[in-house]
């Protein structure tokens, strides 16, 4: 069979899955299982794979998943933790005296706020955290969703300590290997370990460039569409501050990515960033001398409020100091730099720890393991969330309702990951290497695109690599999901076209991580918790031209440092 009849086979599911959750609207605990499904029917009809094989490649993506859930579950019991021990409320409270310029707080907030925890949490947390913030200081609710979506973008490739780079391109080792022992020229690395740091390292350069446009622009955005008197250049007014703050975020950020790992630097540049913008805003430094405000509410248009307002959001208190609200963070931070850093001893011990999933099915080829103690959803999401009862003096009663909401959120996360993750292993098994399981000799579903695609592209190929990222992020709703989908792919199209992996890799994970600010899981969470939902259309209508503008400019770098590498390509 031909690669052009493959590939439109491997496309199916995607497709599918965007026409049912874009074009009919259906929510992915919908559209991800029916697109499973598809991938089921093609690798049985067309790859002719066992009908049993196939099923064990989705016992082996529920695996994988629930590796991910940990993680997830992790994010979301930190948030109602701190939420019922009355920590939220306090942080809430100290952010209201740093400054009333809507233009600083939405970039503290927003922007180093959000960055912190997504380099923390990840999965959507961060918008769902920092929009309710806003919105009690007084933001639209509209404009609250749309500005932490599209800030929640460069933060994204090193999430939830580093797992987009660390576990979503989990399934490149044996490519990786494989290079290293046929010396591909151009290769600078020596380990999948060494990838993966290489890769963040590239990631960070691409995303350079809109760390600095794209808060500006955004300020520029919210004054147009959010302001009385509709004027961009009121949003470019605070510049100075704006270039300030993203300084403060960029250099921690690239001096971790560069000199330590991808798992801290958006979580340390955040982190740094936001105490140095704090900083900066009580002293005054670089804040404009007239602060801009929205008009009053009575003037709001109708699409940007919902069922909750600013005006019926109340007055914060602190419930305890400041210190002791951030702890958990504090310990949280603490707690990864000294899990991670393979000198501690600790990283290998918990990762040593795992439940192993062997012979899947009784096939051989099929084997997996949870690193339970390893994955931060246990330490130190979970760990920190039980000391927090303790160092916030929680009733019982309030800590149990924390837990039992955390469980009841669970639900649509975990039937959406376990059929987008079956569906990403159903992809990489397609092309084993066995006769008896692949009787076709057939490449693998994303190698089978590679192969037609890049015929296509040709060696323009980096400037459209990203947008499969943002593809990936928006149809799964997860910069580490579309990583696990779209990699093999990816470095197939690097290693037809004999382009530098690691670069186009890295596209991949930016571009994921830019398709944070149109994924319909994110949304729709940002919607629900600020009562708009039901607005999703009218938010991803505002978001996909940053979105666009982002895609463009790494396009462009990427094509850059293609050339660097390789000039006798070009």
């Amino acid at each position: 069979m031909s690669v052009g009849i493959l590939a439109l086979v491997a496309i199916i599911p995607i497709v599918l899955a965007l026409v049912l959750m874009v074009g009919l609207r259906w929510p992915a605990t919908k559209a991800m299982p029916v697109a499973w499904l598809s991938a089921v029917a093609g690798a049985i009809a067309v790859w002719n794979l066992p009908a049993a094989y196939v099923a064990a490649l989705t016992v082996h993506g529920f695996i994988t998943a629930i590796g991910v859930l940990i993680i997830v579950f992790g994010a979301i019991i930190i948030l109602y933790t701190l939420q019922y021990s009355g920590g939220m409320e306090t942080i809430q409270y100290g952010f209201q005296g740093i400054s009333r310029d809507r233009r600083v707080q939405v970039l503290i907030i927003g922007y180093l706020f959000a960055a912190f925890i997504e380099g923390a949490a990840g999965f959507g947390t961060p918008a769902a955290l920092a929009a309710p913030l806003l919105l009690s200081l007084g933001f639209p609710p509209l404009c609250a969703v749309v500005m932490c979506l599209v800030y929640n973008s460069f933060p994204v490739t090193f999430g939830a300590v580093g797992t987009p780079v660390i576990l979503g391109f989990k399934y490149l080792t044996s490519y990786v290997d494989q290079a290293i022992a046929a010396a591909v020229p151009g290769l600078n690395f020596s380990s999948m370990e060494m990838f993966n740091a290489i890769v963040g390292q590239w990631a960070t350069v691409m995303h350079v460039p809109m760390i600095y446009i794209l808060p500006i622009f955004m300020l520029g955005f919210m004054t147009r569409f959010f302001g009385e008197n509709k004027s961009w250049s009121e949003g470019f007014g605070a510049w100075k501050f704006s270039l300030f703050a993203s300084t403060a975020f960029t250099v921690p950020y690239l001096l971790t990515a560069w000199f330590v790992g991808p798992e801290f630097p958006s979580l340390l540049g955040g982190l740094v960033g936001l105490g140095i913008a704090v900083y900066g805003a009580k002293k005054g430094f670089c804040v404009p001398e007239k602060s801009w405000d929205f008009g009053a509410p009575s003037t709001w248009d109708a699409e940007w409020t919902g069922s909750v307002s600013a005006e019926n959001s109340g007055e914060f208190k602190a419930h305890m100091s400041q210190f002791k609200a951030w702890t958990p963070y504090i310990l949280i931070g603490l707690i990864l730099v000294i899990t991670r850093i393979p000198e501690l001893g600790l990283k290998g011990m918990l990762a040593g720890v795992a439940i192993p999933f062997k012979n899947i099915l009784g096939f051989e080829s099929v084997n997996n393991s949870i690193k339970v103690l390893y994955l931060p959803g246990t330490i130190p999401f979970a760990l920190v969330a039980v000391l927090t009862i303790f160092i916030h003096g929680m009733p019982a009663d309030k800590a149990a309702t924390a837990w039992k909401e955390a469980i009841a959120k669970m639900k649509n996360p975990t039937i959406a990951l376990f059929f987008s993750v079956a569906l990403v292993s159903i992809f990489r098994g397609s092309g084993i290497a066995d006769a008896a399981l692949n009787p076709n000799g057939y490449m693998s579903m994303p190698l089978a695109l590679a192969e037609a695609v890049s015929g296509l592209a040709g060696h323009t190929w980096p400037m459209f690599a990203s947008f499969v990222g943002g593809l990936g992020s928006f149809i799964t709703g997860s910069n580490t999901v579309s990583d696990l989908l779209f990699a093999e792919f990816q470095w197939g199209v690097a290693a037809k076209l004999d382009l530098p992996r690691q670069i186009i890799v890295a596209a991949q994970g930016v571009g994921g991580a830019m398709g944070n600010m149109i994924c319909i899981h994110n949304i729709v969470a940002a919607c629900a918790v600020v009562g708009l939902s039901g607005m999703e259309g009218a938010i991803l209508k505002r978001t996909v031209w940053p979105f666009l503008v982002y895609g463009v400019v790494v396009g462009i770098v990427a094509c850059v440092l293609s050339f660097v590498m390789y000039p006798t390509l070009f």
